[in-house]
């Protein structure tokens, strides 16, 4: 990255984060599990999704009065192992964290528990939630619908979101088997991080109306917004290179994220409706997995430990040196970055500052300034 770079220490960026949200009306407790779900990200070396989101996503939705600080979270049909749930366009982490707490609870009565929510908001990485059910001897598995990103195989259109498809598994290593990752080959936040430091994005991430790739992430974040840019479906662009299963595992996603909870779905998600901003009214799932219905979790985590091992000991291609397995490499981000704090470039710095002044939250001074 071509910014200049200042580390702020997790401790400080977690309290300022929290304070930005309890500053927007969201109430103390519910401000902490935001603040916790953003800085788990910053965390795990995801700086798409960290303090990186916290004004565009968060605090300029709060201020334009499409999503709401706070949170009514309704239960609208309850069942033993199953549940819909109306976030009614609250805070997105604490409907999320509240939904996968009850599908846990739910596991652990009848062996898996799933609830369905509607009518959401972004609620940040999907590890955070994934951890949840880990931390519970559990396997997770989260999905969310998006705004349009996404054009199908053979198509110039967004119609589909980012729709992440995410597990999460316990194993005998220091780090557990989360998969997180997007059905498109990159990201929308990826792309923001490319333009904060003015750097062009890899060639087929983007196409045009044409079916053209595109690189100029300033000017593509635009246009995927107006719709004359989309992201491609993991793959990549037609066929040869398998696109089409990163447009149908996208489209799973989306089927599960509104289909089974009566919840809106591709353009429904714009957040435009008669050209007024209006809430993205999003859709997720989570589905809690109680191992010990299945067999010991010391064996399920010895098993899986073994699996991920023969792995990353594999015969490695020439030239590298070695070989990952899902969250490695956001482990060892954390071994690193719990002596340095989080990275913040120029555009951050000066959102942090804007963000404190117009809350007065007079008591932090950052080493940037």
């Amino acid at each position: 990255m071509t910014e200049q770079v200042v580390w702020i220490d997790f401790e400080t960026m977690e309290s300022f984060m929290a304070d930005v949200f309890r500053g927007l009306g969201v109430p103390g407790a519910d401000a902490a599990i935001c603040a916790a779900v953003l800085i788990s990200a910053d965390k795990r070396g995801i700086d798409s999704h960290g303090i990186g989101r916290l004004k565009s996503i968060y605090y300029d939705r709060i201020v334009e009065g499409i999503q709401f600080p706070v949170t009514n979270f309704e239960i609208v049909r309850d069942g033993p192992a199953t549940a819909v749930v109306d976030g009614h366009n609250g805070m997105g982490q604490v409907i999320a964290k509240r939904a996968m707490d009850l599908a846990i609870a739910k596991a652990r009565g009848c062996g898996i528990g799933m609830v369905a929510v509607r009518n959401s908001t972004h609620y940040g990485i999907c590890a955070y939630y994934l951890l949840m059910a880990v931390e519970a001897g559990m396997i997770g598995v989260t999905g969310t619908n998006a705004r349009p990103s996404i054009a199908p195989t053979f198509g110039v259109e967004n119609m589909l979101g980012t729709n992440p498809l995410a597990f999460g598994m316990p194993s005998d290593d220091p780090f557990p088997f989360i998969l997180d990752c997007a059905t498109s080959v990159a990201q929308r936040g990826k792309i923001e991080v490319y333009a904060r430091a003015s750097k062009d994005i890899p060639p087929g991430w983007v196409i045009d109306a044409e079916g053209k790739t595109r690189t100029d992430a300033v000017q593509i974040l635009s246009d995927l917004v107006n719709g004359t840019a989309a992201l491609t479906p993991l793959g990549g662009i037609g066929e040869e290179t398998a696109g089409y299963k990163g447009y149908g595992y996208a489209t799973v996603v989306e089927i599960l994220s509104a289909a089974l909870q009566g919840g809106a779905f591709l353009k429904g998600l714009l957040g435009i409706e008669d050209g007024q901003k209006v809430p993205y009214r999003l859709g997720h799932f989570f589905i809690a997995v109680d191992i010990t219905a299945f067999t010991a979790l010391d064996e399920f985590k010895k098993t899986t430990g073994e699996i991920l091992r023969a792995l990353r000991a594999s015969r490695k291609a020439p030239g590298q040196e070695r070989i990952y397995t899902a969250g490695e490499k956001e482990h060892l981000a954390w071994l690193e970055r719990k002596h340095k704090g989080v990275p913040v470039g120029k555009v951050l710095q000066q959102e942090m500052i804007a963000m404190r002044d117009a809350l007065g939250l007079d008591r932090y001074r950052f080493p940037f300034e």
